[in-house]
């Protein structure tokens, strides 16, 4: 009985302790916290999926594609570069890069060290660092259990912004809707199809693919269901066909409602990453210094073997 009137307060009420939190809280003074409230208590599945999208939008981009080729991780090994991706980011996060000491800075610095092996444009850098911020907004708006409230999408401006300032990106907008014209008119400049791009999307979906799939045979009956949550203009940048109305529905429903059932109990405990998600690659545990690309990282302990 007790568990019946529980849910159906949550029912009611509308509102977890976190977003009751969260509403409390400045958006500027507050950004780091506000974020961490969020993504570990209101929206761990959804905030994974959205981060997912939003560097699978990034292949669409010919010369960030070009970039990414060059190593073949994302086409050689797909799920470490997840990985290796999601444990830097999720780092960053999760300890903040205050602390110069602290394992947040480490993995910001793991970043920007691998990130200085290969040239990349501001403006790529940009979009790149955009996409954390609306691409989180865009997915969670749509397919959250509720939508996002000011404070958190402020919130998530000024974490990145933070980030992005110690990646020395120049020219970050002062505002998130002075930051959101750009992110959308450099997709609509920039967004084209080529080999590069195209070949990584087709190796990231069949990682997305192989975590609910048991059949690599199964792929392509599973594959419209994945575009079906994608935007008209990405598809469109990689040749996809378009699923139609009907789908793409179908796709919105479902993730509506799983993102609601999951909060009908809010939780009480946070999901954090680093400790509560199982790593394929690092099934024993990981090393910050050594995330990144395979060649780059042995390379770097080749050449600290020689000089031992």
């Amino acid at each position: 009985m007790q568990f019946i009137v529980y849910i159906q307060l949550n029912i009611f009420m509308l509102k977890s302790k976190a977003l009751r939190n969260i509403e409390k809280l400045n958006p500027q003074k507050d950004a780091w916290e506000i974020v961490r409230l969020s993504m570990h208590y209101e929206f761990p599945w959804d905030f994974n999926r959205a981060l997912e999208l939003s560097l699978y939008k990034t292949y669409a981009v010919p010369s960030i594609a070009k970039t990414l080729s060059t190593t073949n991780e994302l086409t050689k090994r797909t799920q470490k570069r997840y990985d290796d991706t999601d444990l830097i980011l999720s780092e960053i996060i999760e300890y903040g890069i205050e602390d110069k000491n602290g394992r947040g800075w480490r993995a910001l610095q793991q970043m920007n060290f691998i990130h200085s092996k290969f040239n990349i444009s501001n403006d790529d850098y940009l979009y790149v660092l955009g996409t954390f911020i609306f691409g989180i907004y865009d997915w969670i708006n749509l397919y959250g259990y509720r939508k996002l409230i000011p404070s958190e999408e402020l919130a998530g401006f000024y974490v990145w912004k933070e980030i992005g300032e110690q990646m020395f990106i120049k020219d970050i907008p002062d505002s998130f809707d002075e930051f959101r014209k750009f992110y959308d008119e450099y997709e609509i400049k920039n967004f084209k199809y080529t080999p590069q791009g195209a070949s990584i999307a087709h190796a990231t979906e069949n990682l997305m693919l192989s975590w609910v799939l048991p059949n690599k045979h199964l792929y392509e009956s599973g594959r419209p269901f994945l575009h079906a949550a994608m935007p008209p203009h990405l598809l469109k940048a990689f040749n996809h066909k378009e699923p139609g109305t009907a789908l793409r529905t179908l796709v919105t429903q479902f993730l509506r409602t799983r993102s609601k059932t999951a909060n009908l109990l809010f939780r009480d405990k946070p999901y954090i990453r680093t400790r509560d998600h199982y790593y394929p690659t690092y099934p024993n545990g990981y090393d910050i210094e050594k995330l990144g690309p395979t060649k780059l990282i042995d390379t770097i302990e080749e050449n600290k073997k020689k000089y031992k």
